[in-house]
């Protein structure tokens, strides 16, 4: 892919995804940030803030949101299509996604990531470094997957949820919204919308407000 490619976001995470557009062929990739204390991001341009974005997401050929809070980033992408914007979808090449499977308009596939046949990965999620998406696995929109952490086959997580690092998923578990699944929790039983849950076995730790 070549072309203009705009990153709302100019963070750690923003960063890690320009290094995957410009491995995929992104030529020009420009950074937009709301944070009044924002640095140039590395190599890449810091172009402006979120309303400047706003302003002209129709003049860049994609766009995409590099921020890791699950609910900001999902509603930050929905404002930018509604205002006109293309957005990009990246999948690094050191990762290895069955063609039968599917991915969601504005997710991100990081390097060493496996997703098996018959998943299906909602928009706006984040799937990072060496994670694994096993067979007919539900992701809904939103979701962050971290580094390390691995699903078994046919688990459902719902929006906006995130699978801590090295986490382990037992198949056919069933995640609900906004849950929090800590750093290297095992989890073995189904869990309700808004849950924090750690451990191994995982266990619930409190309830979001």
């Amino acid at each position: 892919m070549s072309g203009r490619l705009a990153i709302l976001g100019a963070g750690g995470h923003g960063r890690v995804v320009a290094d995957c557009a410009e491995r995929l062929g992104w030529s020009y990739i420009a950074f937009f940030d709301d944070n009044p204390g924002a640095k140039k991001p590395g190599p890449w341009e810091l172009a402006g803030t979120g309303a400047d974005l706003l302003a002209s997401v129709a003049g860049f050929d994609a766009f995409i949101i590099g921020i890791g809070i699950n609910r900001i980033r999902m509603e930050r992408q929905q404002a930018l299509v509604a205002a006109g914007g293309r957005v990009a979808t990246l999948i690094h090449p050191a990762a290895t996604v069955s063609r039968h499977a599917v991915i969601g308009d504005g997710s991100v596939v990081f390097a060493g990531a496996v997703v098996n046949a018959g998943a299906t990965v909602g928009q706006a999620c984040i799937l990072n470094t060496g994670c694994g998406i096993d067979h007919d696995d539900r992701l809904g929109d939103g979701v962050h997957v971290s580094p390390g952490a691995h699903l078994g086959g046919g688990v459902s997580v719902r929006e906006a949820s995130w699978i801590g690092l090295g986490a382990a998923v037992r198949e056919g578990i069933s995640i609900g919204r906004d849950v929090v699944v800590g750093a290297g929790a095992v989890v073995v039983n189904d869990v309700s919308d808004g849950l924090t849950t750690v451990g191994n076995p995982a266990r619930e730790m409190k309830r979001k407000s």
